[in-house]
């Protein structure tokens, strides 16, 4: 089974930041990466693990951060899709809520810009931005060898820790 991991393209990835609504601009190509790809799994894992530093940002950002956004899993036919969330909120129920920030491929009826509901089982990867540079995303890592080698250099560079 493949889990599409919907991935930002350069452009998102410079632009990322609060936004009242999700532009075309943002939708990016996914990228397909086999469930059982231990790499991935094990920057899943980070990310999880790393998850407090996250709501720490987000519950109290310093004047330096913001654009703070969770990779999210949803299941689908196929296995899942693992999509980016833009404007996150933290519900009253424990849930959370956010905008898919990217089109969804594998999700009939739901586009970028619409807002769903998750649980923080759910998350797979977590980034801000943080004096310009990405903060987290540590799913981003094993993206970077299947991209054109400009971009996944131009990539690096805006990354806090590549």
């Amino acid at each position: 089974m493949l889990a599409a991991l919907a991935g930002f393209t350069v452009f998102a990835f410079l632009t990322i930041a609060p936004k009242a609504q999700v532009s075309a601009e943002d939708r990016s190509p996914v990228i397909d990466v086999r469930t059982a790809d231990m790499e991935m799994n094990a920057a899943i894992m980070r990310a999880r693990d790393t998850l407090p530093r996250f709501w720490a940002s987000y519950d109290a950002p310093k004047s330096t951060e913001d654009g703070h956004s969770l990779k999210v899993r949803f299941p689908t036919l196929k296995g899942a899709e693992h999509i980016w969330m833009a404007e996150v909120k933290k519900l009253p129920d424990g849930h959370y809520s956010g905008r898919f920030a990217n089109e969804p491929r594998d999700l009939p009826g739901k586009h970028a810009g619409d807002q769903v509901q998750f649980a923080q089982g759910d998350i797979s990867d977590w980034m801000f931005m943080r004096n310009g540079k990405i903060v987290g995303g540590e799913t981003i890592k094993p993206l970077l060898k299947s991209m054109p080698k400009a971009d996944a250099d131009a990539l690096r560079a805006r990354m806090e820790q590549p």
